[in-house]
């Protein structure tokens, strides 16, 4: 994994979908069909779920390095 950043999902997803149909990727998929969740494995951190959702929640932060 040399992705930079990567996705965050704050709370208040309404598991609208929108981020899992922007995410290029498919790092997201919708869990128990109440929130969304990242696969920090696949995502790579470009942005474009965040542009897309509406509830304003998801950010893109800096990956920190394991130890």
């Amino acid at each position: 994994m040399n992705a930079k950043n990567i996705a965050t999902i704050g709370s208040g997803c309404v598991a609208c979908g929108c981020c899992v149909n922007a995410c290029p990727k498919n790092a997201i998929q919708i869990h128990l069909g109440i929130l969304a969740r990242v696969d920090g494995e696949t995502c790579v951190g470009c942005g474009q779920c965040a542009n897309r959702c509406p509830a304003a929640i998801i950010t893109v932060l800096e990956r920190v390095a394991s130890r």
